[in-house]
């Protein structure tokens, strides 16, 4: 049993408001693995007010840019060497497959160091030369922090979703109130300990666990600056009018549809083995996850029978066994959520290709889905246009080039999206098409130098690299 009976507020651990501890079930049989302090509006207010007075004292945001970056070079050692405790955090808290947690930690390395590669090589003050050359007057142009900023972020990717916001924000030199999941408690305390130790002036962070009501007074509250928000579309889109009234700074990396184009030329067991780590990753609890299958017409059910046997030969079960692939849901209102949207899919009139709405044989104490694969989907469908966040895979049929290109587009999402081909180059081609933030070809991983966000209601700004790290910044033009 993990307990935290404390928040960490301002860099300390301190006694929360309301004393109950929230049980923290585990997703694989509902038995209770840890309890933990969730934060009320008090708590907020006091992590905020520790956030201001720390800003405003100037000690961290006047820090050298070079020695805020041995801090957090220093964190991402730290977190490093405790790379399995995480994991196994993850997966008890999330249900996500040890392989997955596991194999995420080097991820985590690499975002990390993009984002010290960028603070180390960033214009925080740049002199500008004059377009008329007879001109006497000389620019400065500074990049600032911006103050105060609440990060909030989702359960199924925590210490990705975590680290992705509050390292850019603490580089340039802001203070940061990170708001968790309740299902975080655990893994999200780590983080907190970790924070804890490498030597953060008082007020520059706090790490609180909170619900929903919560976290919406905490983005609403005037000592907030800015808003760095992973989650829902739904929630985004409120986020966003809490901001544009407050005219607070804010980006959001929102809900994903992702399609995966699979080429007439391209190598089927390659695309269909992509879509094992491209479509079900994280027990399909992912919002870049590539569910709507685009397949031409002259290989569909090739690519259908291809899929069918990858899916029904993943290992369903318990997160902590290494043959484990997919795992549980997270709670169990997300388990009906998904099985809700398979009978949707059969009451649509999609083909039931493998899998269902019941639950796996042996697994029902848990929040265990069927994986599903669906074909013959018409894009108009709800499972086709709405995020699932299961796994679930919708298999559509294109006529030609064009089609595709369509159909992939035809959605309110822009997140995600990928394309394989035999000619890399014709894949690069059609990817530019695609109006997604990211688009990765014949499975290529994810870039953290390059920017992640998405287009459409996918969210607004970017993250990751030098343009993550601006987006915590203000311009300030000094002219002389």
């Amino acid at each position: 049993m993990i307990t935290y009976d404390r928040l960490f507020i301002a860099g300390s651990w301190v006694e929360p408001a309301n004393l109950e501890l929230l049980d923290i079930a585990s997703p694989h049989d509902r038995s209770v693995v840890g309890r933990a302090a969730q934060a009320q509006p008090e708590d907020v207010d006091r992590a905020l007010a520790a956030a201001r007075a720390s800003f405003e004292s100037g000690e961290w945001r006047r820090t050298p840019p070079d020695q805020r970056i041995e801090v957090l070079r220093k964190f991402n050692a730290l977190r490093e060497e405790n790379a399995e405790r995480i994991a196994h955090l993850i997966s008890l808290e999330n249900g996500s497959a040890g392989w997955f947690t596991r194999a995420g930690q080097p991820g985590l390395t690499r975002q990390a160091n993009a984002y010290l590669k960028a603070a180390a090589e960033f214009g925080w003050e740049e002199a500008v030369a004059p377009s008329d050359p007879e001109s006497t007057v000389r620019s400065v142009v500074r990049r600032e922090a911006i103050g105060v900023v609440a990060a909030v972020i989702p359960w199924n990717s925590p210490f990705s979703s975590a680290t992705s916001k509050i390292l850019p924000a603490l580089l340039a030199g802001n203070s940061v109130v990170l708001k968790v999941s309740p299902e975080n408690s655990l893994s999200m305390g780590f983080l907190a300990e970790l924070l804890e130790r490498v030597g953060l002036p008082e007020g520059v962070i706090s790490v609180l666990p909170a619900d929903r009501e919560t976290s919406e007074y905490l983005v609403s509250h005037r000592e907030v600056d800015k808003i760095a928000f992973t989650g829902s579309t739904r929630a985004g889109r409120r986020i966003a009018a809490i901001a544009g009234e407050q005219l607070k700074r804010v980006s959001l990396e929102l809900g994903g549809k992702s399609a995966m184009i699979i080429l007439p030329d391209a190598d089927v067991e390659k695309a269909v083995a992509g879509v094992k780590f491209g479509s079900l990753l994280n027990n399909g609890e992912s919002c870049i996850a590539q569910t709507r299958i685009l397949a031409p017409r002259s290989r569909y059910e090739e690519i259908v029978a291809a899929l069918k046997e990858l899916v029904e030969s993943l290992r369903v079960g318990d997160p902590g066994d290494p043959d484990t692939f997919i795992g549980p849901m997270i709670r169990p209102d997300q388990q009906e959520r998904v099985r809700g949207y398979i009978r949707l899919g059969i009451e649509e009139g999609a083909r039931l290709v493998t899998g269902g709405p019941q639950i796996p044989e042996g697994l029902e104490k848990g929040n265990y889905v069927t994986p599903t694969v669906f074909a013959d989907v018409d894009n108009s469908m709800r499972i086709a246009q709405e995020e699932i966040f299961g796994p679930v895979l919708t298999v559509i049929a294109y006529d030609d080039e064009d089609d595709a290109v369509r159909i992939a587009n035809d959605s309110e999402y822009g997140l995600s999206g990928g394309v394989w081909s035999a000619d890399e180059e014709h894949a690069l081609a059609v990817a530019r098409r695609v109006r997604t933030g990211t688009v990765t070809v014949n499975g290529a991983s994810v870039a953290f130098d390059g920017p992640f966000g998405g287009f459409k209601a996918s969210g607004i700004g970017r993250e990751y690299g030098a343009v993550g790290l601006g987006t915590y910044t203000e311009y300030k033009t000094i002219t002389v």
